[in-house]
């Protein structure tokens, strides 16, 4: 599958997170979903720290009205860290330090809510003419090797556009983007189309997409041309249809435990799974959990 050029390296993350959150209304209606807390930290952070886990440089985030907390987030604060220092609380001021050295961070804002592959036309003149990793505020996986580093490597190798699969159960395949493969080598997978949230009786296999992508100049100028949706909006994957066919796609069954936080239990699972592995929080809780009835 692979050509024999060497590949760019995948230096930028683009974020997509100027949508609306209407799952979480009415806790969205003031507060970003990304920054919604899974413990003690943003869904949003967690999606970063894999990002800078993986290699990435430069963090795009694309955002919308209402969003100024995630850029305050990630930017210093110096009254707090003053207060820290002022408290001798070491630990939380180099927790709280930590967050905007991570990597560049860059703020995009998208106008008006029209879909996320507008989002990521947003971003264009900050990406260039490069590929770029792309990222969903819903989507955590928890895995000793980030998620993201799993698809920049099959990148590395293949040489074309990459999708973060899972495998779900045929029953529950109206809620993804269900992907038509051909080619398959274990979990690498060569992608011949796409079929958007199908009955389990028309789904075309049970590979579902799920929110991280590896995409090229190629995906991007396709976007660029991409029609819109009766909803006036530009999705991503239409681009990757206009090029199925047409040029090598790819799709990776990403390894380790996949958590929806866009979706309310899928969020209380993360919370509760990401609380029990921390050694300050862990037994408490554990013990707590084995008295509810």
């Amino acid at each position: 599958m692979a050509s024999s050029s060497q590949p760019h390296k995948i230096r930028k993350a683009v974020f997509p997170a100027a949508g609306f959150g209407t799952r979480f209304l009415p806790v969205t209606k003031s507060q970003p979903k990304e920054m919604l807390p899974i413990v003690d930290k943003p869904v949003i952070q967690y999606l970063v720290e894999e990002a800078v886990a993986s290699g990435i440089e430069e963090i795009i985030i694309v955002t919308g009205r209402g969003k100024r907390s995630i850029e305050d987030h990630f930017d210093y604060s110096y009254e707090l860290e003053q207060t820290l220092v002022e408290r001798g609380k070491r630990e939380l001021l180099k927790a709280v330090r930590m967050i905007p050295e991570m990597a560049r961070f860059v703020y995009v804002r998208q106008p008006k809510p029209l879909g996320d592959g507008h989002a990521i036309l947003c971003a264009k003149e900050v990406v260039g003419d490069e590929p770029f990793a792309v990222l969903f505020g819903d989507d955590l996986v928890d895995y000793r090797v980030p998620a993201l580093r799993q698809l920049i490597d099959v990148y590395e190798k293949e040489q074309g556009p990459v999708i973060a699969l899972q495998q779900v159960e045929k029953s529950q395949t109206h809620k993804y983007g269900i992907v038509k493969s051909g080619r398959s080598t274990g979990r690498l997978h060569e992608l011949t189309g796409f079929v958007e949230k199908p009955s389990p009786s028309k789904a075309p296999s049970n590979l579902a997409i799920i929110g991280k992508y590896i995409i090229t100049p190629e995906v991007m100028a396709a976007l660029e041309k991409a029609p819109k949706g009766p909803d006036g909006e530009i999705r991503l994957i239409s681009a990757f249809e206009m090029l199925a066919g047409r040029q090598p796609l790819y799709g990776y069954e990403v390894k380790g435990k996949r958590y929806d936080t866009g979706d309310k239990f899928g969020f209380l699972q993360a919370t509760i799974d990401f609380a029990l592995k921390r050694p300050d929080l862990g037994p408490e809780l554990r013990a707590y959990l084995k008295t509810i009835r």
